[in-house]
């Protein structure tokens, strides 16, 4: 098809093909002539173009690499059908502007020497039987001797094949679509008849389930009202079970402190058992020597020649007899007899003793401080237990005075130095050597009364001067 078109190059018209320009008439391109003006365009359509451009792509690798332009050289690594596919503006384009290109591809067809490019490129009878969209690209290709008439023609028998089956498909899609329109319409109709028949059956699970919904209001406001009686009589019957649950709980925390308590008493029972019956068992491995010492050492007033004397003689000796083997009754060897016996514990009313010895000429802090470790160094040559005692009553004044094997009480408030001292005495077992240092008779009557030896605080001073 030509025409005497002025668009530019390259572009599409209104029927969806490209506009070609080209020489005009039957005229050989290749031969120049005289006239100046504007080359013909022919109007390649769209079934045309995309023959054309499959074709070129097919025929593009054997042309000469310097025939390639430099922006279709990268699809030559791809097969024709994907080559075609991704380059098709870019071809398109080529053939469009670049002669050499078109040329080139004409040439590698020329050479295939097949029957229909033979037909077109020798300006022969065309097959009848041949595909008019490849006749107009090969001869858009190849252009021999009057081919734009080869083209046009081809391309309007291109659209007579596709206009005649489109008028037979439009006439046939009409009577369908108005078939299968009556089809709708009855079909709607029916719709219609089963979305009333539905509505009324809708309208009337509506008017039943508006009866039941007010009946099922009217069992909530009842079952309400039963649940808030019952909350408010397990809200009560909670309060009862927490009360009772706090008076059992205040019982059972009551029994727990009773049992701890009657636990602790008997712990103490049975400790201050095994402590007794351990010191009696240590006194009684050294019984034999310790009833050999103790006959001889405790002092009586009155001895059996004393009897005698009384009874046989007409002048009886009236002088005080010494301790025992003859030892006065403050001499500190006396106390060593004592304390050399099995297991002894020394138990020493502090204050009784440090008043007595250096009450005049020492504070109180002073008189504790050499009391205590007088007693150290005596606990350290003799395996006897020392405990020594200070009325608590009195102020203290400077850290508590300590010494090694010494034990050290003051007695608590309300409580008086000579009731723990006794106290002491009293729960040793019978058996173990007791002996308390106390200048106060009364304190030394009631520790003989629990089985203690008493002795004077001078013995224990001179003892600790002995040093």
């Amino acid at each position: 098809m030509e025409g005497d078109c002025h668009r530019s190059r390259d572009a599409d018209c209104d029927c969806g093909g490209t506009l070609v320009p080209m020489m005009s008439g039957d005229e050989d391109p290749s031969e120049p002539d005289g006239d100046e003006s504007e080359p013909a365009v022919v109007f390649l359509s769209d079934p045309v173009r995309r023959k054309a451009v499959e074709i070129a792509a097919a025929a593009m690798p054997a042309l000469p690499p310097a025939k390639v332009p430099s922006k279709l050289r990268r699809y030559l690594k791809f097969n024709p059908a994907k080559r075609a596919k991704l380059a098709r503006g870019d071809i398109a384009a080529e053939l469009a502007d670049n002669d050499d290109f078109r040329s080139g591809l004409g040439e590698v067809l020329d050479s295939t020497d097949t029957p229909l490019v033979r037909s077109i490129s020798d300006g022969g009878e065309v097959s009848a039987m041949a595909d008019p969209a490849e006749v107009a690209a090969l001869a858009f290709l190849l252009r021999p001797k009057g081919w734009q008439a080869l083209v046009a023609a081809a391309a309007e028998s291109v659209r007579e094949d596709a206009a005649a089956p489109a008028a037979e498909t439009a006439g046939e899609e009409l009577e369908r679509r108005l078939a299968s329109a009556d089809k709708e319409i009855q079909k709607l109709r029916g719709a219609l008849s089963d979305q009333r028949s539905a509505a009324a059956r809708l309208q009337e699970d509506l008017r039943r389930a508006r009866r039941e919904l007010r009946e099922a209001d009217e069992r909530a406001a009842k079952a309400a009202g039963d649940l808030a009686a019952e909350r408010g009589r397990i809200k009560q019957a909670d309060s009862e079970r927490r009360s009772e649950r706090r008076r059992l709980e205040a019982e059972a925390a009551s029994l727990r402190t009773q049992l701890e308590e009657l636990r602790r008493v008997d712990r103490e029972a049975d400790r201050l058992a095994d402590s007794r019956l351990w010191l009696l068992m240590e006194t009684l491995s050294g019984t034999a020597t310790g009833l050999r010492r103790e006959l001889g050492l405790e002092p009586v007033a009155e001895r059996p020649a004393d009897y005698v004397a009384e009874e046989r003689c007409a002048e009886p000796d009236t002088r005080e007899v010494e301790g025992s083997r003859g030892l006065d009754q403050t001499d500190p060897q006396r106390l060593d007899h004592l304390l050399s016996m099995p297991n002894p514990h020394l138990i020493v009313d502090g204050y009784n003793v440090t008043i007595s010895a250096w009450g005049d000429t020492l504070t109180l802090e002073q008189q504790r401080n050499r009391l205590v470790q007088g007693l150290g160094a005596l606990a350290a040559q003799t395996n006897a237990e020392i405990t020594v005692v200070f009325d608590g009553a009195d102020p203290i004044f400077g850290a508590k005075p300590s010494a090694r094997g010494v034990r050290v009480l003051f007695s608590a408030k309300g409580e008086i130095a000579d009731d723990v001292v006794v106290d002491l005495a009293r729960v040793e077992p019978k058996g173990r050597p007791v002996v308390v240092v106390s200048s106060d008779r009364e304190v030394a009557d009631r520790s003989r009364r629990h089985g203690a030896y008493a002795v004077p605080s001078p013995m224990l001073v001179r003892r600790l001067q002995r040093g």
